[in-house]
C-alpha cells in the first residue's frame, strides 16, 4: 500500500509534490507511478482545461480524461475525441485508467488506488486524499467524446491496511471554490499561530460531528502542529 508523507487536506508546493513521487509531474493523469498507486492532478478553477466535478456531498470525484496533443495538424484538441490508444496502438493514460476501472467494476481486480492533488493557485496544491477508481465511460461534451472516471473517497480507515491509516484522516472532499476562498481569507497562514508552513485545510466542526465541507465558514487553515493537537475535538 502507498506510503505518503502528507495527510489528506495538506497544502503542499509543486516541488514537494514532485519529490513525493520522485518525478516531474507534467501531466494530469499518471497511471501507476508506483506499483501500488496512480496519481491524478485536478483543477476546478474557472480557467481549468477539463470539467472535473464533485458529487454525492464530496464523496465522489468525476474526473475528465485528457485530450490529444496540440499539433500543426490538430490545432484544436477540443474538437477531437479523447484518445484511448496512441497512433502506434498503445493505451494512452485514458486507456490505462479505463482498463483498470472496468476491471474493478467487473470484479476482475481490486480498484486502483489513486492519489488526487488539486491546484489551488500557481505552485500551490492540496492533497485531496486517496480514492478508489471504480468506473469509466465516455460521453459527449457537445463537440466530441470524452472520458469520465468515477473515483470514490475512502469512507473509513477500516478499508485500508493499518500502515496507511496514519496518513489519511477521512472527511468529505472540500469544494474547490471553498478551498480558494479559505486560502484567500486566511492569507495562506495558520489561523492560530500565523505559520505558513505545513498547512492543512481543517474542518472547524468535524464532518463526523455534522460539520460541512461545502461552506468556507466551517473550513480553516491550520499548521500541522495545531491540526494534530486539535484531533477530533470541537473547538
Amino acid at each position: 500500500m502507498p506510503q505518503l508523507s502528507h495527510p489528506s487536506g495538506e497544502v503542499i508546493l509543486y516541488l514537494q509534490m514532485c519529490q513525493e513521487w520522485s518525478t516531474s509531474l507534467q501531466r494530469g493523469m499518471n497511471f501507476r507511478l508506483r506499483p501500488d498507486c496512480s496519481v491524478i492532478l485536478m483543477s476546478r478553477r474557472s480557467n481549468a482545461p477539463y470539467r472535473d466535478r464533485i458529487e454525492e456531498d464530496g464523496r465522489v470525484l468525476v474526473y475528465e480524461g485528457h485530450d490529444v496533443a496540440r499539433t500543426a495538424l490538430n490545432p484544436n484538441p477540443k474538437f477531437v475525441d479523447q484518445p484511448r490508444k496512441t497512433p502506434g496502438g498503445k493505451l494512452t493514460q485514458n486507456g490505462l485508467f479505463e482498463e483498470a476501472a472496468l476491471n474493478a467494476k467487473r470484479g476482475k481486480a481490486s480498484p486502483e488506488l489513486v492519489a488526487v492533488y488539486e491546484k489551488i493557485r500557481t505552485g500551490i496544491w492540496a492533497f485531496n486524499g486517496l480514492f478508489k477508481l471504480t468506473d469509466a465511460w465516455t460521453e459527449s461534451d457537445g463537440h466530441r467524446q470524452v472520458f469520465k472516471f468515477r473515483l470514490e473517497l475512502f469512507e473509513s480507515v477500516n478499508e485500508l491496511p493499518a500502515e496507511t491509516e496514519r496518513a489519511l484522516p477521512h472527511s468529505r472532499l472540500i469544494l474547490s471554490a471553498v478551498k480558494l476562498e479559505v486560502w484567500n481569507r486566511d492569507k495562506g497562514r495558520c489561523v492560530i499561530c500565523g505559520s505558513d508552513k505545513n498547512l492543512h485545510f481543517d474542518h472547524d466542526l468535524p464532518y463526523s460531528k455534522g460539520g460541512s465541507s461545502l461552506v468556507a465558514a466551517n473550513i480553516r487553515l491550520l499548521c500541522a502542529k495545531h491540526n494534530l493537537s486539535k484531533g477530533a475535538k470541537i473547538q
